[in-house]
């Protein structure tokens, strides 16, 4: 509680609404008195926080979605500068993958200026079966959920499990051919994977054992943008 009365019982009123709530499971959840949970409720209707369904019952309103939206990625704005420093202490493409379903994304990323390079441009969707990144995002996932998805991936269960042990992946010609990758874990306050930090670039650079060569400056740009 942040001591500020009427802010916090308006969170307990917000909170209590995430899956629809009447005004008598309102007063269940929260202890408030029924008076004071029906006036906050409806100004937070007013203010478009609540919306009620036909049955009389509060949801959440499209003004937190509103909020929620403008709201800057944390990750996103940390995640550039450190790329740029990434990509230039490897002399490699840096990139940041997020999961999505049984896919990853690439929201953020570093090319190199000229050379040979592995252009993922941001917004890049690529499949959770191959690339360093991808056992990233999996190795740490419990197994009922990795298990479903290993038959479609070119690496086992045996490689995430040395994933987890040493704290970084590294794939060559696994997600395309000629191209090799390193990626590390990015985690939030609570130490949950939440993305994966890599670089990638030929093989002819990075030879077959491109871990040796890159996996601490991976690890340590993914530790930069950890607990954000």
């Amino acid at each position: 509680m942040s001591g500020v009365g009427v802010l916090d019982k308006a969170v307990l009123i917000l909170t209590a609404c995430v899956d629809g709530a009447s005004l008598a499971e309102l007063v269940e959840h929260t202890g408030l008195p029924r008076a004071t949970a029906h006036r906050l409720a409806q100004a937070l209707e007013a203010h478009r926080m609540l919306v009620r369904d036909p049955r009389g019952r509060w949801h959440p309103g499209p003004r937190l979605g509103e909020l929620s939206n403008a709201t800057p990625d944390v990750l996103l704005t940390a995640a550039e500068p450190v790329l740029a420093v990434l990509r230039d202490q490897t002399g490699e493409s840096a990139q940041l993958y997020r999961r999505r379903a049984d896919e990853r994304v690439c929201v953020a990323a570093s090319e190199r200026s000229s050379g040979l390079r592995d252009t993922v441009p941001i917004g890049s969707v690529l499949p959770m079966s191959a690339g360093s990144a991808a056992q990233i995002l999996l190795a740490w996932e419990p197994a009922e959920a990795v298990l479903p998805l290993l038959p479609r991936c070119k690496f086992t269960g045996r490689t995430l499990a040395e994933v987890r042990r040493r704290g970084w992946a590294q794939s060559v010609a696994e997600r395309e051919a000629g191209v090799a990758s390193v990626s590390a874990p990015v985690r939030d306050r609570t130490g949950r994977v939440i993305a994966a930090i890599s670089v990638s670039g030929p093989i002819e650079r990075f030879g077959r054992r491109p871990g040796e060569r890159h996996a601490m400056a991976v690890i340590r740009a993914g530790q930069r943008l950890s607990g954000l």
